[in-house]
């Protein structure tokens, strides 16, 4: 295959791969003929200048083939050791195609432990961009052995995503056994229609069913790439899913964008659902390659048929680094309750996404100064409000000798451990999550100072590192939807 340089500078993608698109769902033998395009098109691809990551399920598949295993084990241990059983097969099936042109891999195995220490995150990324540099593609998989959220949740879908936004990428292609994101299942619905763009995925959500698709051998489907669209489209990353059959598409897809996504309509979640036809004349981004020659001697300006894919537009303002990596990739050790006033304040970009401690009316859960957290809103008032404030305070799990003023903020080190699962669920039933941050103190501080001015800290804590309770927040759910 050989191809002229596509449209626009050199760009950094990322391609993942589904073990549906590895290996075969009945008989698990390895899919050589797609895995060999997809080297073939990673390989042109360098050649005209871009820096590709390839993320790669199917340590499970392989290694179901491997001991001649019928289905996935349902015990956990059984997934992980053949993962582990797989892992290797998969990276030297890999090794070998890529090394029959000559290209050096590397295989990154990936926890999310690894990344959710900002040490080790940033050691991660350095690695990535070296490899890169180098002319290395790397191969980056979830480490399924000792990894529990990987297998229960198909998270090489968000993997792909962090991975993506790590690199900052400019596109992550998420190669599927479907050519882009359909209004239901296309295998079971003649009348499903497939969606070009989507600009906001929480209104597509509202169109679509995600809940039928995937393989046995899969543990994602679309929703998991719909949260993957969801990571990468913030941090500035151009999400498309297409068919891993025609990998080669990715070319007319980058050289498509590159040239007509400027002029491209914005498109609703509604009007999106309309499909295109590949046969209307009127713009030219349903229009055909076209060598013609007029009688003038001048060629004509050649169009491009739209590839079959589904576009996740990236945001025009992409979430820095740390605000990622705070929202994405760190398992959150408690919440804190804000206020309505401090919900809204934070939506807004000005505001440095910084809570002051005037905006907390509790905390659920506890966790040390530099942990992660939600940021949470309680869903009801009223009535019900007052009911939960009582339930509270008939538990007595309220902090002692803390001005309450009637408040029902819950510390998880004041209940028993049936508490623990008991109460604190009942209670969390009645809070949203809207965003995520860093903590700059500990629970029972925050709760402390909860609702007071600034000036305060220092009197109340005894010190202040800092007048703002918890920093790096990002808001994902903005207060006209919460």
């Amino acid at each position: 295959m050989t191809r002229s340089r596509i449209g626009g500078p050199p760009c950094t993608i990322v391609i993942k791969l589904g073990t549906s698109s590895i290996v075969h769902e009945t008989t698990h033998q390895p899919l050589l003929s797609t895995l060999s395009s997809i080297v073939e098109t990673v390989i042109q691809l360098k050649r005209q200048g871009h820096k590709v990551v390839l993320v790669s399920s199917g340590a499970i598949g392989v290694g179901l083939k491997r001991m001649n295993m019928p289905n996935r084990p349902k015990s956990l241990s059984g997934k992980q050791a053949l993962a582990a059983i797989g892992q290797g097969r998969l990276i030297a099936l890999w090794d070998n195609l890529f090394g029959q042109l000559e290209q050096p891999i590397a295989q990154v195995l990936l926890t999310r432990g690894d990344i959710s220490d900002r040490t080790r995150y940033l050691n991660a990324v350095n690695t990535l961009k070296e490899l890169l540099s180098m002319g290395v593609v790397p191969i980056v998989n979830e480490n399924d052995t000792v990894s529990v959220s990987e297998i229960k949740f198909g998270d090489n879908d968000t993997l792909s995503a962090i991975t993506s936004s790590m690199i900052h990428a400019d596109y992550l292609f998420l190669l599927t056994d479907v050519d882009g994101l359909y209004t239901s299942n296309p295998r079971k619905d003649p009348s499903a229609k497939q969606i070009e763009v989507v600009n906001s995925i929480s209104a597509i959500r509202l169109e679509v069913s995600t809940t039928t698709l995937g393989s046995s051998l899969g543990t994602g489907g679309m929703e998991t790439k719909l949260i993957a669209a969801e990571i990468a489209t913030a941090a500035g990353v151009t999400t498309i899913i297409t068919s891993s059959k025609r990998p080669e598409n990715i070319f007319s897809i980058i050289e498509y964008h590159a040239r007509y996504s400027p002029m491209a309509r914005p498109l609703s979640a509604s009007t999106a659902s309309l499909p295109s036809t590949g046969h209307d004349t009127s713009g030219p981004q349903h229009q055909q390659y076209s060598s013609s020659t007029p009688s003038s001697g001048t060629p004509s300006p050649t169009f491009l048929l739209r590839p079959p894919h589904t576009v996740f537009t990236a945001s025009p303002t992409p979430m820095r680094d740390l605000k990622s990596w705070t929202s994405h990739t760190l398992f959150p050790s408690g919440s804190v309750i804000i206020d309505a006033g401090a919900h809204h304040v934070l939506s807004k970009r000005e505001s440095g996404g910084r809570l002051l401690a005037a905006g907390v009316v509790g905390v659920v859960g506890a966790f040390a100064s530099g942990q992660a957290v939600r940021i949470v809103i309680r869903r009801h008032g009223g009535q019900q409000e007052d009911e939960k404030k009582a339930y509270a305070r008939a538990l007595e799990i309220t902090r002692p000798n803390t001005p309450t003023q009637g408040s029902t903020e819950v510390l998880e080190d004041d209940l028993t451990p049936a508490q623990r699962e008991g109460e604190v669920a009942h209670v969390e039933d009645d809070i949203l999550e809207v965003g995520r941050g860093l903590a700059n103190y500990n629970s029972a501080q925050i709760l402390s100072v909860k609702g007071l001015n600034s000036s305060h800290l220092s009197q109340v804590l005894g010190y202040a590192d800092s007048e703002y309770v918890v920093e790096n927040i990002t808001i994902r759910v903005p207060p006209s939807i919460s």
